[in-house]
């Protein structure tokens, strides 16, 4: 049978097909489809259908992705871990613990506020005013400012607050900034300031937040740090008070905050902010690594270490699924030296051979493990764009040695250096004596021969030079023939008190006296890890230069006490700087005693005239070159050792996103935009 032509099949099934697509687009054809096609027919359909609505999806899907973006979204939880408790989201009382200070941050506002490169900028101000030279400001609030409470907001609250922090019954650590100041209601939206003087950095003493009079105006001052308000604050920062949790010894194991709808400004994105609070860092570390907490403050640069087990295939660090964001902060540590509780300080010579004999770089290295720069200055001119110093106290363990040499400091054979210091008898023979003479120098020359039983044997005292005296001096001369008789050529003793006679008798009775002085300082700082390694490596350091270091350490509840006292030799403490230069606290002499942070208690015309210009010149320029002028003239005189500025570091969940911070004056102000922080995100078109 003749097979068929190639021709006639291909049309047959060309036609078949055309028929079928006909029914399909007819009437219920769908449901005809199925009976006209075979089995290979169907299968080849529902493939080619399949390829064409994955094609339209795959256009779609990159049509969307192209013309949209994503964008944050509101809502989530932010848990951050804490050491410690909360005690006061108060801002009169808050300064004195960073928990404190973290709570209140996202509670409160100010008038004015820090941006996330560290400026200040107006926050419940909307505008203001400087007049008669720097003496008066005139700050004019923002419209429709309101407490979380739903209550107003007004100039009213503002001198509330000052007047609170500035009433001694009411013991707020933020009384310094605020002497002197009167704060007066020009209207509901506007406040006055007066100042004695012009203050340059005013505007950074207006970041004060503010606490509404309506809510603590009956309360009195022996109450004002125990009622509960002090966790259950209204305020009219990002987001308000919703709850605490507590253990059953009445801890507070977790502290919730809610984004504020009654806040002025951008709404924040992350709905609330959760606060856990741990007893140490280690369970603290722990919670993090569990997926408990999202963020936490690393206080010791050598916890990273826990994360050394776990890096990735390129050998880098991996944080459990978290970013290591790296802060500035205008901070840095030091040993400063107290003339008053250890005369060995107020040698120059010895100041500046500690500061050689510092290597700040292994400090850096071996205890913050790189997390750091070496500070050199008092004024952080990196900070503040300044030119370094003049001189710099580079480690140099050469001119250190040299420096305690000059200061007649000898190493002995231990390695320990020692001054020693001779020191004439207020008592020396110098005149000469004989027979029938008498007096007070008689009398000691008496008690002198006596000392010698077989020289003077009566031992009698009377003042007179007496034949038993002479005989006495004879003896003397006699047994020490070889240096007072011998030089003359005689052999037998004179009974005359003379040059050599009276030189023998000084030497044995009254002789030159030595004062040994060890090269021995104390160091004091903070009972905390970082800084006990710190006080150790000195140690280790002045050591190699024959410097004894005792160290001894406080607790964090005796800091006040310490400071108030100066109760130290030398203090490895920190100084947090503002964002407006006023080293004025920490240097002038007026400083020297509490409320005055002059740790150093030092003291110099010169550096005095140079802070009260800083302070109070308005022109930045101006302000630039007196600051340049002081650091050299305070490294000068060598008051203190000024080690390292730290970063400050925070490790933050991934799924945290916003975060873009530049520098911090305070820990606290790393949520100084949080409103940009987000966890949720959306798609939007372009």
């Amino acid at each position: 049978m003749p097979k068929p032509r190639q021709t006639d099949y291909m049309g047959k099934l060309l036609s078949g097909n055309i028929c079928k697509a006909k029914i399909l687009f007819k009437p219920l054809g769908w449901k005809l489809i199925f009976r006209l096609f075979n089995k290979k027919e169907k299968v080849v359909f529902f493939i080619l259908l399949l390829l064409l609505f994955a094609s339209l999806f795959t256009f779609s899907l990159n049509f969307y992705y192209k013309n949209t973006e994503i964008q944050p979204n509101q809502g989530g939880v932010f848990v951050e871990g804490l050491v410690g408790q909360p005690r006061f989201v108060n801002p009169v009382y808050s300064k004195a613990s960073d928990i404190d200070e973290d709570l209140t941050e996202l509670v409160f506002s100010g008038l004015f506020k820090y941006n996330a490169q560290g400026e200040i900028v107006p926050d419940l101000a909307k505008n203001y005013s400087v007049k008669e030279g720097g003496r008066v400001y005139e700050v004019y609030l923002k419209d429709n400012l309101f407490w979380s409470d739903g209550k107003p907001l007004s100039a009213d609250d503002i001198i509330f607050t000052v007047n609170i922090i500035q009433n001694l019954e009411y013991k707020s650590p933020q009384l310094v900034s605020w002497l002197g100041v009167e704060a007066e209601r020009i209207s509901d939206e506007a406040v006055r300031f007066r100042l004695k003087n012009p203050y340059a950095p005013f505007l950074e003493t207006l970041t004060q937040k503010i606490i509404p009079e309506h809510i603590w105006k009956d309360i009195s001052p022996q109450n004002f740090a125990l009622t509960i308000n002090n966790l259950k604050p209204v305020g009219s920062g990002p987001y308000s008070f919703k709850g605490f949790e507590q253990d059953k010894e009445g801890n507070i194991v977790s502290y919730r905050l809610k984004r504020n709808d009654k806040y002025y400004g951008k709404k924040p994105y992350i709905e609330e902010v959760v606060f856990r609070f741990f007893e140490n860092e280690k369970d603290l570390i722990k919670s993090y690594q569990k997926g408990e907490i999202d963020a936490f403050s690393l206080k010791n640069p050598a916890d990273l270490e826990v994360f050394q087990s776990l890096k990735d295939d390129g050998g880098n660090l991996s944080l459990d699924g978290g970013n290591l964001y790296s802060f500035v902060l205008p901070r840095y540590f030091a040993v400063f030296f107290n003339p008053r509780e250890c005369d060995l300080l107020a040698n120059e010579k010895i100041r500046k051979a500690l500061n050689y004999g510092a290597n700040r770089k292994e400090i850096i290295k071996e205890v913050l493990s790189g997390w750091g720069e070496p500070v050199y200055s008092p004024v952080l001119p990196q900070v503040y764009g300044l030119s370094g110093p003049e001189e710099k106290y580079e480690y140099n363990p050469s001119l250190a040695q040299e420096l305690l040499e000059k200061a007649d400091f000898l190493k002995t054979e231990s390695g320990k250096r020692i001054k020693i210091i001779k020191k004439e008898n207020p008592f020396q023979f110098d005149s000469d004596l004989k027979k029938g003479d008498k007096g007070a120098e008689v009398e000691n020359l008496q008690k002198c021969l006596a000392k010698d039983p077989e020289i003077y044997p009566e031992g009698e005292v009377s003042g007179y030079f007496g034949q038993k005296t002479k005989e006495a001096v004879i003896k003397f001369q006699e047994k020490y023939a070889q240096d007072i008789l011998l030089p003359f050529g005689l052999r037998q003793g004179t009974g005359l008190v003379s040059k050599k006679t009276r030189e023998k008798l000084n030497e044995l009775c009254y002789p030159e006296k030595e004062e040994v002085t060890p090269l021995k300082i104390s160091l004091k700082t903070v009972n905390q890890p970082v800084l006990i390694k710190v006080a150790e490596l000195l140690k280790k350091q002045w050591q190699e230069l024959g410097i004894e270091t005792e160290i001894k350490s406080f607790e964090s509840a005796e800091k006040e006490k310490v400071i108030k006292e100066r109760d130290y030799q030398t203090l490895l403490f920190g100084e947090a700087l503002t964002m407006i230069p006023d080293p004025f606290p920490f240097w002038h002499s007026n400083q020297k005693i509490d409320p005055g942070l002059n740790l150093a208690v030092y003291e110099s015309k010169k550096a005095d005239k140079l802070l009260e210009e800083i302070r109070q010149n308005l022109d930045p320029e101006k302000r630039k070159e007196r600051l340049q002028e002081l650091q050299n003239v305070i490294l000068e005189d060598a008051p203190a050792v000024f080690l390292y500025q730290p970063d400050y570091l925070y490790l933050v969940s991934k799924k945290v996103k916003g975060i873009d911070i530049k520098m911090v004056v305070g820990p606290s102000k790393r949520f100084s935009e949080i409103e940009d922080w987000y966890i949720k995100t959306k798609r939007e078109w372009k």
